[in-house]
C-alpha cells in the first residue's frame, strides 16, 4: 500500500532546555569504510531521492570516501581559497567598517564557518549549532542526523524523530531539502580511479620486473624440485616453472599497452571530469598537450565566474537574519549592517579597460568619482584644492606653448588672441626681412640672385 507524503507520521519535539546542545543528545554511529563499488553508489543515490522516508546515510558514507581522493580534495581546495582568501567585511548603510566585526572575522572559528557554508555546495546540506555563552562558538551537526524534508534532527541516523531546527534560535541548516551536492557527481569517477590506480600497481607489478622461467624435464621430479627451491630463494620477482616439453605463451596485452599508457590516460580522464564539475574547467589545474595562453585564460574567466556565484552564496547565510540575530546575541553591534567583500583590483582587466576609457573623454564627459571607483584609488581629502591646481597647471602648459616674443606666460597673465597674435607674427616677419636684408648670412634668395647678376656685369677698371 502506498504512504502519502503529508499523511508520513514524523515524530519532533523541542528541546527542553533553550541551554541543552541538540547535538549532545544524538547518537552517532561510526563511518561505514567498507569497500564501494559502483552498484554501491547506484543504490546509496536511489535511497536519497525516495519520496517516503529518504536515506542520505549510505550516500554520505561514500562521500567521506570520495573526499579523499587527492585530486578532488586539490580542486575543491582551489575554488574554496578563492572565496576564503577575498576580505570580508561588515559595513553599516552608509559603508562604513565596523571595527569591533574584524577580530571576528579574522577569528578560527568564524573562518571554519565559512568553509562549513561552502561544503554546503559538495554535500547539499550543512548544519551548525551556535553555543550559548560570552564567545563565538559552535558545533557541526552530522550531515546523516540532518533530514532536510522534514525539517528536523534525527537522533538516530536511519530514524526520523527528532528535534525541529527551524524552531531552534541557534541552529542553522543552509542546503535546499533535494540538493544532494556535488559528491553525487564526482563520486562515480573516484571509484572508477581508485579501480584504476589499483589496475595500474598490477601492471607495475607484473611488468615493472622480469619474468624468470625454469624449465624443466617432465618426469625429472628432483630437478623441478631444486628449480622451485631456486625461484624461492632467488628474491621476489615473477617466476615460472613449466615442464619442458610444454609450449609457453605468454598472452598479456603488452603490445598494445607497452608502457602502462591506457591506464594513465584512464585516470586523466576521470581526474578531468572531476575538475569540470568542481572548477568548470580544466587548463587552470592541468595543462593539456594543446592549450595555451587565450584557451587558459578562457577557461580562467569561467572559473572566476563560479568564484563570484559562490561569493554571493556565502554572503546570503551570513547576512540571513537568523545569523545576524545568533551575532546580536553575543553582543556585536550588527544593526543596520551587512557581509561584504572588499573589491581587490584585477590589474590585467583594468588595463585594458583603462583604453577604452582613455577614449571615451574626448568623446562624452565622465566624473572623477568613476576613475576613483572603477580604478579603486581612494579620493584625497583635498580634492577640491588639487583639482584647482591641476586646472592651473592645464592652462600654464598651454600658455608655454602659445607664448611669443615677450617670454613666457606667467600664472594670472591674460593670454593673447588668436588674431591679434597672428597680426603679431606677420608683422614681426616684416621687420625681420627689412633689418636684415643687408647682411650677407641673411640675404633671400631674391637679393642673392641679384647680387650674383651684378658681379657678373661689373664694369672693368679704369686706366
Amino acid at each position: 500500500m502506498e504512504v502519502n507524503t503529508t499523511e508520513a507520521t514524523v515524530l519532533k519535539q523541542p528541546v527542553e532546555n533553550d541551554k541543552a546542545i541538540v547535538v549532545n543528545q544524538i547518537i552517532v554511529r561510526n563511518i561505514d569504510r567498507t569497500m564501494k563499488e559502483i552498484s554501491t553508489w547506484r543504490n546509496a543515490h536511489i535511497a536519497a531521492e525516495r519520496v517516503i522516508w529518504p536515506i542520505r546515510q549510505r550516500l554520505y558514507d561514500i562521500y567521506k570516501d570520495v573526499e579523499l581522493d587527492g585530486h578532488l580534495s586539490g580542486i575543491i581546495e582551489k575554488r574554496f581559497l578563492a572565496v576564503m582568501n577575498k576580505k570580508l567585511t561588515f559595513r553599516r548603510k552608509d559603508k562604513t567598517e565596523v571595527e569591533e566585526l574584524d577580530t571576528l572575522i579574522k577569528s578560527m572559528a568564524f573562518r571554519k564557518l565559512r568553509r562549513e557554508t561552502l561544503n554546503t555546495i559538495l554535500w547539499g546540506v550543512t548544519g551548525v549549532e551556535f553555543v550559548v555563552g560570552k564567545e563565538f562558538a559552535f558545533v557541526e551537526v552530522p550531515r546523516k542526523h540532518i533530514k532536510p524534508e522534514y525539517k528536523i534532527i534525527a537522533k538516530e541516523q536511519y530514524g526520523f524523530e527528532g528535534f525541529e531546527y527551524e524552531k531552534n534560535p541557534n541552529i542553522i541548516v543552509m542546503g535546499e531539502p533535494h540538493d544532494l551536492g556535488l559528491f553525487l557527481k564526482c563520486a562515480p569517477y573516484a571509484i572508477w580511479k581508485r579501480g584504476g590506480f589499483a589496475d595500474y600497481a598490477q601492471f607495475v607489478e607484473i611488468f615493472g620486473q622480469p619474468v624468470r622461467i625454469f624449465k624443466y624435464d617432465a618426469y625429472d621430479i628432483k630437478t623441478k624440485n631444486e628449480v622451485q627451491l631456486i625461484a624461492d630463494e632467488a628474491g621476489n620477482a615473477m617466476s615460472l616453472i613449466i615442464p619442458n616439453q610444454a609450449q609457453f605463451e605468454m598472452m598479456d596485452g603488452k603490445t598494445a599497452n607497452a608502457n602502462g599508457d591506457l591506464q594513465s590516460k584512464f585516470i586523466k580522464a576521470l581526474n578531468d571530469e572531476m575538475s569540470v564539475i568542481i572548477l568548470g574547467n580544466t587548463e587552470t589545474t592541468t595543462s593539456s598537450s594543446g592549450s595555451g595562453y587565450a584557451q587558459s585564460k578562457t577557461h580562467g574567466e569561467q572559473q572566476m565566474e563560479i568564484t563570484k556565484s559562490d561569493m554571493e552564496y556565502e554572503l546570503q547565510y551570513l547576512n540571513s537574519p537568523k545569523f545576524i540575530a545568533i551575532l546580536k546575541s553575543y553582543g556585536f553591534p550588527v544593526d543596520g549592517g551587512a557581509f561584504a567583500y572588499e573589491q581587490e583590483a584585477n590589474v590585467a582587466m583594468l588595463a585594458e579597460r583603462i583604453k577604452v576609457d582613455k577614449e571615451l573623454v574626448n568623446i562624452v564627459p565622465i566624473s572623477d568619482d568613476y576613475f576613483y571607483e572603477t580604478y579603486h584609488i581612494p579620493k584625497p581629502d583635498n580634492y577640491d584644492e588639487l583639482k584647482t591646481k591641476m586646472e592651473d597647471d592645464k592652462k600654464l602648459q598651454s600658455g608655454i606653448e602659445d607664448e611669443d616674443q615677450n617670454g613666457p606666460a606667467k600664472p594670472g597673465d591674460k593670454l593673447p588672441k588668436k588674431n591679434g597674435k597672428k597680426a603679431k607674427d606677420k608683422s614681426a616677419k616684416k621687420e625681420d626681412t627689412t633689418d636684415l636684408s643687408d647682411e650677407p648670412g641673411n640675404l633671400s634668395q631674391f637679393d642673392k640672385w641679384r647680387m650674383r647678376l651684378a658681379d657678373f656685369f661689373a664694369q672693368a677698371p679704369r686706366d
